[in-house]
């Protein structure tokens, strides 16, 4: 479900008429996150830490309006729910694009998580059917400890979907960093949305 947004009430309306008109609209950053507390809670239950992030993610990503913002046809759509679609990676190091709906219950998110990681790494292609706007574009990459990313674009295509990626964690002192990379269209979310993001986050895997 979308709501139409009033843009002429909106106080971002002119960051919103602004910004729509660059050529790269989306800026990104790059954090770390302490993942201790979750990587070891989700070994103890053993969860899928895998989806345990990815379900923080999202419900970090649920909590920040402005990721609920879409541009479509010149308007600005609020979605009620974002969803994510992730990568899946394949045994002959391909990897297919995913559905994953958000559920706040984390157990039925990684029974319905498990099944669609399955079904992609039983099939080949990109499984780019079924496109939607109400997700967030995510990638893990757990080979590399990143500290910054750039995504391949296609700027003639309209795009304001949110892009999450993660890389690979390491211990530092009695931490467990995780590098999070966020990028964002400019016309519609702002750092302090993206700190926002963050700090939800933190809370979350941080606990």
């Amino acid at each position: 479900m979308k709501t139409a947004l009033d843009i002429e009430s909106w106080a971002r309306r002119d960051h919103f008429h602004f910004f729509r008109q660059f050529e790269e609209p989306f800026f990104g950053l790059t954090a770390t996150v302490d993942c201790r507390a979750a990587y070891n809670d989700a070994k103890a239950k053993e969860q899928s830490f895998f989806l345990r992030y990815l379900h923080d993610i999202l419900c970090a990503v649920n909590a920040v309006e402005p990721f609920h913002y879409r541009i479509e046809d010149e308007q600005v759509f609020v979605y009620e729910r974002v969803d994510a679609s992730p990568t899946v990676n394949r045994p002959d190091h391909t990897f297919g694009f995913s559905y994953m709906e958000f559920i706040p219950d984390f157990e039925q998110f990684q029974e319905k998580g498990k099944a669609e990681i399955a079904r992609v790494q039983a099939g080949s292609g990109l499984e780019l059917a079924g496109f939607r706007n109400n997700i967030i574009h995510f990638s893990a990459l757990p080979w590399v400890h990143f500290t910054s990313l750039s995504h391949a674009r296609s700027f003639a295509f309209p795009d304001s979907v949110p892009k999450i990626s993660v890389g690979k964690i390491i211990p530092q002192g009695d931490q467990l960093l995780m590098p999070v990379s966020v990028h964002v269209h400019h016309a519609l979310v702002d750092g302090y949305h993206v700190g926002q993001f963050f700090e939800i986050l933190q809370a979350r895997m941080g606990f």
